[in-house]
């Protein structure tokens, strides 16, 4: 059974694209490997072929696992979102009570993070600690270097 799991229209798009491209493109680069390794001779002393079909064995294996992700992918409704709390897709403002740091994220599944373009994991310990939370609230969190609050100061979509 696969694991149900929320994503953008933007999200949901760049899954399909990878995965349209790995099928129709790629899969055709690996068996055109193959054929050319098989072609150069004895199979058991053929390294080329080897790595050929190692690399068709993680192709496929990455292609199966974008389509269960798919299969369990489900599109958010931004609209039936409460904009009081951190949920994903929030926008959040928060401010580090340790050294006054103020940080802006986007709080994202998991497929959808990237820390450098401020698109936050829901599952990672920030992201967790973030969620359900309102303005002006302090969230508490444990990290591998200790325990940080942070006070939500804004939440956005």
């Amino acid at each position: 059974m696969s694991n149900v799991s929320y994503y953008t229209a933007e999200g949901l798009k760049k899954l399909r694209t990878e995965l349209k491209q790995l099928k129709d493109v790629e899969r055709v680069k690996a068996s055109r490997a193959i054929a050319e390794a098989r072609d150069k001779g004895d199979l058991s002393e053929n390294a080329e072929y080897d790595a050929a079909k190692e690399a068709q064995g993680m192709l496929e294996m990455r292609i199966s696992k974008l389509e269960e992700t798919l299969a369990g992918a489900r599109l958010i409704d931004e609209s039936q979102l409460d904009n009081t709390k951190a949920l994903v897709l929030s926008k959040v403002k928060i401010k580090n009570q340790s050294n006054g740091m103020e940080l802006n994220y986007v709080l994202v599944a998991d497929g959808e993070a990237d820390l450098a373009a401020g698109k936050l994991s829901v599952n990672s310990p920030i992201g967790k600690g973030l969620l359900g939370k309102s303005v002006g609230d302090i969230a508490v969190i444990q990290v591998p270097n200790g325990i940080l609050n942070f006070e939500i100061l804004n939440i956005s979509r």
